[in-house]
């Protein structure tokens, strides 16, 4: 199979060969969102894909259209979550107006272009947008420069990057005296993720780079113990005040330490035998290392960042992340559906042996339906992802390296 792209006839006319990051500040709360503009950065060389640039492969909670001024054709689109639609959706949010950062990566227009970034309620409908005209030549657009790239190397290269999808690992509360232990956590994670399906008929199209991130202190902070540690991204237990609930807050910084290493999707492990984790599509995995399931997590919270798949647990009683979905819409994620659009999900897989409607995902036990009994995306112990989680995947992956 032919693997190496051409670059796209799309991308030559549009772009330069170079990353333009778009720093976000995204604040308000349940009942009031805004979104506002804060840095420009230019880097050297596009990392991303240059293929099927003015489409989207999943909507997710927000997207990001650029549009060429002179034209008006749409020359680059993207889709994502973030850790504030997840929280606008809790109790929190209801009663505190809070704010947080967020980036987005895209190649650099060769000419003046429109930028419009919208976020979604739960039921679809826009609920904040922000434009503006980006002019290449501003002079306020910052070059980060090279001396800020951390350390780095590959631990599984597939291709070169404009053939492959760059995943980095990078190191989070490793002090300097654990770089020995993080870069055998960082080849411990590539090869859980390599071994599952479909990643693992897919290695050739991934490259897996490990970032040696220093922090001051080892380990990660607790809230629930009381310890606050100073590490690279300032992650933290306790996301919403739930207890397993890993994620950072500093969107910023985990992008400024990655300024020159390729990259186009994160995990960040972390120095803890505590369990956790949290995975955001389009945004970044975090989990962490020395806990027995770290294999299985990794994998799971990839689902999430990578494949856009949704968690397919469920309780049984009221939860802070209960009101994440509402029964009257379809998910936009692959792998849950509340009926209202089965047909788009995997309707069309029902004969395939695995496959099935079982009600409770999504963390409702009433209404919303997974496709598996079991699957990587709702418990560790399952042998792997299902065939409607392994399908939504190998469409992610055919969507960065293929032209649909």
């Amino acid at each position: 199979m032919q693997l190496f792209i051409t670059l796209s006839l799309l991308f030559t006319s549009f772009f330069s060969d170079n990353t333009l990051r778009v720093d976000y500040v995204f604040s308000g709360d349940a009942n009031a969102v805004n979104i506002h503009l804060a840095k420009l950065n230019s880097t050297p060389t596009w990392y991303g894909r240059t293929c099927n640039l003015d489409e989207l492969p999943l909507q997710g909670n927000g997207d990001f259209t650029m549009r060429d001024l002179e034209s008006g054709k749409v020359i680059f689109r993207s889709s994502f979550s973030s850790l504030f639609t997840e929280w606008l959706t809790t109790q929190e949010a209801e009663q505190v107006n809070k704010s947080y950062e967020h980036c987005i990566l895209c190649p650099k227009p060769l000419a003046k272009a429109e930028f419009e970034l919208r976020i979604f309620d739960k039921l679809n409908q826009v609920v904040a947008s922000h434009s503006f005209v980006y002019d290449p030549s501003d002079l306020l657009t910052r070059n980060i420069p090279a001396s800020k790239m951390s350390p780095w190397e590959y631990i599984h290269k597939g291709g070169d990057s404009k053939d492959c999808i760059d995943v980095v690992i990078v190191a989070e509360g490793y002090a300097k005296k654990d770089m020995s232990t993080f870069r055998k956590d960082a080849k411990k994670a590539a090869k859980a993720l390599l071994a599952a399906e479909p990643f693992a008929s897919n290695k050739e199209k991934f490259n897996l780079i490990a970032v040696y991130s220093v922090s001051t202190d080892s380990g990660v902070s607790e809230p629930l113990k009381g310890e606050w540690k100073n590490t690279v991204v300032s992650s933290h237990f306790y996301t919403f005040y739930s207890d397993r609930y890993l994620t950072t807050s500093s969107v910023f910084d985990l992008h400024e330490l990655l300024a020159h290493v390729p990259y186009e999707h994160i995990i960040i492990l972390a120095n803890t035998p505590t369990y956790g984790g949290g995975g955001i599509y389009n945004s970044y995995t975090l989990t962490t290392t020395h806990h027995p399931d770290f294999r299985p997590v990794v994998v799971h919270e990839f689902g999430h960042s990578f494949g856009g798949l949704a968690d397919e647990y469920f309780y049984d009683f009221a939860d802070v992340l209960d009101s994440t979905y509402d029964l009257s819409v379809e998910p936009w994620e692959q792998n849950i559906s509340s009926k209202v659009d089965f047909a788009s999900k995997w309707e069309d897989m029902m004969d395939v042996p695995g496959v099935g409607l079982y009600e409770g995902g999504g963390y409702l036990s009433k209404g919303m339906y997974r496709p598996a009994d079991n699957c990587r995306m709702r418990t560790n112990a399952a042998k792997g992802f299902c065939p409607v989680c392994r399908r939504a995947i190998q469409r992610i992956i055919d969507f960065h390296t293929k032209q649909q």
